[in-house]
């Protein structure tokens, strides 16, 4: 989203505070061109593997951005890769990371949780120091953090927020307004680490802290992408297996609202057929001591002729297999609703039925 033009449709929760943010004017009017219009001119495959111009043009210009010392320019921190599940983010983000010859450190939506309070955030705060030590040490390098929604988010009255999920985005937002101060609890010294960019990605960030995902802090991207970029990734995909590239593009056009994980599980489904043989004559009574700790080694296989015809079948019958959970809904007989109220005992309100607050406690105060 173009932030400066779209600046009175965006709600004020996700905006800086006036003169902070990114959406103030600090460039000309030629940087705001539309990305319909916007060429790019360097080279956008990683060992056979295809990188959306338009995604590596992000990654490079926020990366860049940060390790820059531009005048009177707040640069975000933070950038925030979002989408629908299953469209390569985490894949495309490595890709890049590898054509820069960055080694990332990484972080996972698991850890953002843990049973000892406060030790996610300290986590968060020591592998950002083992980043900003590798860039002290010459080499670049990034924080990289997969899925924090789903860590860090809040998705309905059925997922309790706790004090972690509190501190885990109140410790990004420190370290996006100070990042060459973070410092370790209960260790404080006046020495400055380098600044680290700090790529996430996740799928809805509406369920994030606003605070956290405003444009001051963090540099929103959604990615969805172009039937371009659909061929150009499955060509990737089936690179090895002699799939003409003519077949790969009807393949894509005949499940076009299927995301790229798709056709990743479309040819590993092909496959199936040369597992069947082997299991059938192997016999199934051998089959554990061929897989584990065998002396021949794990079963090697031809690669199967990938037609357009057999990657369509397959590819039916896992549109099928996703209709039918679509069709079958049996959460809906025993996904019952959580009951909410006060539950608070102390409450003239109290309800013990309730198993959710939903913050409607009433109190009565007796005068002293």
């Amino acid at each position: 989203m173009d932030i400066r033009r779209g600046k009175g449709k965006v709600d004020s929760l996700f905006q800086a505070p006036m003169g902070s943010g990114t959406h103030n004017v600090v460039m000309s009017t030629y940087d705001y061109i539309s990305t319909a219009q916007r060429t790019y001119d360097f080279d956008n495959t990683m060992d056979g593997y295809y990188i959306a111009p338009s995604f590596m043009d992000k990654l490079l210009v926020h990366i860049s951005k940060n390790f820059m010392n531009l005048p009177n320019i707040k640069v975000p921190l933070i950038l925030g890769i979002w989408g629908g599940k299953g469209q390569g983010k985490s894949f495309q983000c490595e890709l890049v990371f590898a054509k820069l010859g960055i080694n990332p450190i990484m972080m996972s939506a698991g850890e953002l949780e843990s049973g000892d309070a406060g030790e996610p955030a300290k986590l968060l705060r020591k592998r950002y120091r083992e980043a900003s030590d590798i860039v002290k040490k010459g080499k670049m390098c990034v924080l990289f953090i997969n899925d924090l929604d789903a860590g860090a988010g809040r998705m309905g009255s059925t997922t309790q927020y706790t004090v972690n999920n509190q501190m885990v985005n109140a410790t990004l937002m420190n370290i996006a307004d100070n990042p060459t101060n973070v410092q370790l609890p209960g260790m404080y010294n006046k020495q400055d680490n380098p600044r680290v960019p700090i790529v996430v990605t996740g799928n809805d960030f509406s369920t994030l802290y606003a605070p956290l995902i405003r444009d001051g802090r963090m540099e929103k991207f959604y990615w969805a992408p172009t039937r371009d970029d659909r061929i150009g990734v499955c060509q990737g995909i089936f690179r090895a297996d002699n799939v003409h590239p003519d077949d790969v593009v009807r393949l894509v056009d005949t499940f076009p609202g299927q995301s790229i994980d798709f056709f990743g599980a479309l040819r590993a489904r092909v496959y199936d057929d040369e597992v069947r043989k082997w299991v059938a004559g192997t016999g199934i009574q051998n089959i554990g001591k061929k897989l584990i700790n065998s002396k021949e080694g794990p079963p090697t296989f031809e690669k199967p002729a990938m037609t357009i015809e057999k990657l369509l079948e397959y590819g039916n019958m896992l549109v099928g297999e996703q209709d039918n959970v679509k069709r079958v809904q049996l959460v809906d007989n025993v996904n019952l609703p959580v009951p909410e109220g006060c539950t608070d005992p102390r409450a003239a309100n109290y309800d013990p039925t309730a198993r959710s607050d939903n913050g409607s406690c009433e109190y009565e105060f007796k005068e002293q």
